[in-house]
């Protein structure tokens, strides 16, 4: 009989089934796994740790129950005591809305835990998108995914499924062709007044309001056929890649009962769903992990997706529990800065974050433009800034993908008006060898001659130093050699007025055995 032995590190499972099992809490969906996929086996016996995004939210005793999908194997269903406390295990957000566990390992809201009206709304707002995206873009959309899935298998929704997906099929056959178009949708969404994110150069993200103060997310990926010397090859954003005979199994499109309305959808909704999910489709696993063929990924990387990679990642970032643990107080990096700045300098806030320096910096005074490459971080520091009682005047927030030259080019201009120091903490571990000289083009060009500096933080890789811990956010920042860069910064005619290496702290105010603090200027030619 298979049972399991549970406490904070996670569960031990013996004799348990090797498929999918769901995780319940109080009889609250939280998460689900397979035993051989996400955890260690050694004969009867597999070990599974619980998601690093749960961890913190195992205070106290919960029911746990841990069963297949239909139920028919129970591995156990009892009360388990996480801590001391009394209290019942909370898997909440701040307004108490139940979180899951998606499965990519992000917190999220189910469906199985929004209730009807709720459902009934995001429905209309996809039928919504669905006739704009047709009769306003051009373009043939239809339902995809976890979406597509649920209406075939079930007439309903997913349970544990929190968003819905879209597929629209681009006729273009080169990555430029099938860029513009993408950028011609989301221009002609933008024209309704509705939130549209740009998440890579091939898909979009609608963010529709829900009357509970909620948003829903509608994705709109682009699907495409491109030849090569293989043949022909059809791609789904969501790195779905591979053979796939569009004239036989999607257009024309056809249609699929959802929750007891139509949506368009593949002309052979199977096919598709056997193409996405595999032969065992028909089978639920909440966990699902696609397999993707690696070829095809790193080319919708290199066309579609290179400057955006890590969005996913960082989002994870800007959500609790790893927001919670981000200090609101200003770093002690931001203090010394300002201790040699003049009382009224303006500042660039580059990698802002949640905005803990930067509104530190607007609140004493100074003229801050923070900038982040997530909008989740974006948006916090609006809420924040408000909060604060803080003017945009006082502190604009703003986007910055550094490999993104458009982009770039437009601060450039921007700061060739308005000269101001660059501020930069803890951002060199977050950059590739692109970003980081788009950096020191932009501090040579703006900084050059003005009596301005680029004030840099990070954590530093030291020669003979050992082994030391990374820095978090993992695997998001790295350490990096303050010497490389120093190099790198004379390359870009900038000096290094100033370096120290010591004791500091990482973003969530960890200990950091080597932080590395910079004070980088360019001089007038004539002074160099």
């Amino acid at each position: 009989m298979a049972r399991a032995d549970i406490d904070r590190e996670g569960l031990v499972l013996h004799g348990a089934p090797d498929e999918p099992l769901l995780v319940f809490f109080d009889d609250q969906y939280v998460w689900s796994f397979t035993p051989s996929r996400d955890g260690s086996v050694s004969g009867a016996v597999a070990t599974v740790s619980w998601p690093r995004v749960l961890r913190p939210f195992l205070i106290g005793s919960t029911r746990l129950r841990l069963a297949t999908y239909d139920g028919g194997v129970v591995v156990h269903d009892d009360e388990v005591a996480f801590s001391g406390s009394a209290e019942r295990v909370a898997f909440v957000d701040e307004s108490g809305s139940p979180y899951s566990i998606d499965k990519v390992g992000h917190l999220t809201r189910s469906f199985e835990e929004t209730s009807a009206d709720m459902k009934a709304e995001l429905l209309a707002a996809t039928q919504t998108v669905l006739r704009e995206l047709h009769e306003r873009c051009g373009v043939e959309a239809y339902l995809c995914y976890g979406a597509l899935l649920g209406a075939v298998r079930q007439g309903t929704m997913l349970g544990h499924d929190s968003d819905v997906d879209l597929c629209y099929y681009s006729r273009h056959g080169t990555p430029a062709d099938i860029i513009a178009e993408s950028y011609r949708v989301q221009r002609a969404l933008s024209e309704l007044d509705w939130t549209v994110l740009r998440m890579s150069a091939g898909d979009l993200k609608v963010i529709w309001p829900l009357s509970d103060g909620s948003n829903a997310h509608i994705d709109v990926f682009s699907a495409f056929t491109i030849s090569s010397s293989q043949g022909d090859v059809f791609y789904q954003f969501g790195n779905r890649n591979g053979l796939f005979d569009v004239d036989a199994h999607l257009l024309p499109l056809g249609t699929v009962t959802l929750e007891g309305q139509e949506f368009p959808a593949p002309k052979d909704p199977e096919a598709m769903l056997t193409f996405v999910y595999g032969p065992k489709w028909r089978v639920p696993d909440p966990g699902f992990r696609y397999q993707d063929n690696p070829l095809g990924v790193r080319r919708l990387d290199g066309w579609f997706r290179g400057l955006r990679a890590e969005v996913p990642l960082w989002l994870s970032v800007f959500q609790p529990p790893a927001l919670d643990r981000v200090p609101e107080t200003p770093s002690s990096f931001a203090q010394w800065v300002s201790e040699q700045l003049a009382p009224d300098a303006a500042l660039v806030d580059l990698g802002a974050g949640t905005g803990r320096d930067a509104l530190w910096f607007g609140a004493s005074g100074r003229k801050v433009l923070a900038m982040d490459y997530s909008r989740p971080g974006l948006q916090l520091m609006r809420r924040r800034r408000a909060a604060a009682g803080l003017t945009e005047e006082q502190v604009a927030v703003e986007i910055i993908v550094l490999n993104d030259l458009r982009l770039m080019m437009s601060l450039l201009s921007s700061l060739a008006r308005e000269p101001r120091d660059l501020y930069a903490r803890g951002l060199i571990g977050s950059l590739d060898e692109d970003a980081r000289h788009q950096l020191l083009r932009l501090a040579s060009a703006t900084l050059r001659g003005r009596g301005h500096a680029l004030w840099l933080e990070f954590s530093a890789q030291v020669d003979g130093a050992g082994d030391v811990p990374l820095p978090e956010p993992r695997p998001l920042t790295r350490r990096f050699s303050p010497h490389w860069l120093t190099g790198e910064i004379e390359s870009h005619g900038g000096t290094v007025e100033f370096l120290e290496i010591g004791p500091g702290t990482d973003m969530f105010d960890q200990p950091d055995p080597f932080v590395a603090r910079m004070k980088v200027v360019w001089p007038h030619p004539r002074q160099a």
